[in-house]
């Protein structure tokens, strides 16, 4: 099929990720010849922009994905494990945003610059990883095929964007409610967000590990297509609102110069190196927010270890993070002929 012939589903359409989603079609130039925007029966009629225009939102059921070829999930794990089997059945290959098909040893887990080949093998669908798994892997992996990483130490800095519209809100809402000498009131997060910083994102799970460091760990090591590779992580839930960022320590087996480094990241797929420390630049979230690009900086080495690297990575999580990646996997799909449900 050529250029103007897909059919393309957003489920979630109203939702932050959903509505970048749609934005991203359309920069994009995404060869679709109908769009359609998917959400719950509350959402049902109201519309979201679209090319200039706007598309109504459709209640999303079992039969909603009849004659669509790629649907964009970005509704939560509950409903993508309801509804992804469907939109399967009916011959539409899906591309999932939550947790919910990460970890299935059957379901490719894929970032297109990093493991392109892994859509070759979907079975109907593939999932978008963790928005801080994304933009670590796309740094990481130009060094780990230049040098073979050991070990990944991170810290991350998450925007409240991370959690959703409401999230959103809520940071607004306390920062005017403070500046108005009131109490701010915590309704998303446990605790106070603005002015802020939470260390814990999810749930606790065993040892003490959040869910979310948890997916960085596991999400790293699938997508690299690599188990040898120990990762240890600490996520942190700081009061801004769009790009998340990361203090990024890596371990290799071979030495690489920070000069090495800054050489082989400046040639790499997605990958902005703004690092020149000496006239105060390195990158922020300001920067990346509405970015495609990863953006790395502070290059530099880690004197503790014999072949250590220190990295700051930021990229803005709903773009790159979320929207972009699934469209871009979408692209890859047209892109290797592997639209369609395998028989």
């Amino acid at each position: 099929m050529g250029r103007g012939e897909w059919v393309v589903a957003v489920a979630g359409a109203t939702g932050a990720v959903g509505r970048e989603m749609l934005k991203t079609l359309e920069q994009r130039a995404f060869p679709a010849v109908t769009v359609k925007a998917l959400a719950s029966s509350r959402s049902a009629g109201t519309t979201v922009p679209f090319a200039g225009g706007e598309l109504t939102v459709e209640e999303m059921t079992e039969k909603s994905f009849e004659g669509v070829d790629i649907a964009l999930f970005s509704a939560g794990g509950a409903t993508s494990k309801k509804f992804a089997p469907f939109a399967v059945q009916s011959g539409c290959v899906v591309i999932d945003n939550s947790s919910a098909w990460r970890m299935d040893p059957e379901v490719p887990l894929v970032v297109p610059e990093v493991n392109p080949d892994d859509v070759d093998w979907h079975k109907g669908i593939i999932a978008n990883p963790n928005c801080s798994t994304i933009q670590m892997v796309v740094a990481l992996k130009p060094l780990h095929d230049a040098a073979t990483i050991k070990r990944v130490i991170v810290s991350t800095y998450q925007a409240v964007s991370g959690t959703g519209q409401k999230a959103i809100a809520e940071l607004e809402k306390q920062v005017r409610q403070l500046f108005n000498m009131q109490d701010p009131e915590a309704a998303v997060y446990p605790y106070q967000i603005a002015f802020n910083c939470l260390p814990q994102i999810d749930v606790f799970t065993d040892g003490d590990y959040t869910f979310e460091e948890i997916k960085m760990i596991k999400e790293t090591n699938k997508i690299m297509g690599d188990d040898s590779i120990k990762v240890t992580a600490t996520t942190v839930r700081v009061p801004v609102f769009y790009g998340h960022s990361e203090s990024v320590n890596i371990e290799t087996e071979k030495k690489l110069t920070a000069k090495d480094a800054r050489v082989i990241l400046s040639q790499a797929p997605g990958v902005t190196v703004y690092d020149n420390p000496s006239e105060k630049i390195y990158p922020m979230p300001i920067h990346a927010a509405g970015e495609d690009d990863v953006f790395v900086g502070r290059i530099r080495e880690d004197n503790t270890i014999d072949n250590g690297l220190n990295l700051w990575i930021v990229s803005d999580n709903i773009r790159k993070g979320a929207a972009l990646n699934a469209v871009q996997i979408a692209e890859l799909l047209i892109a290797r002929d592997k639209v369609g449900v395998p028989a």
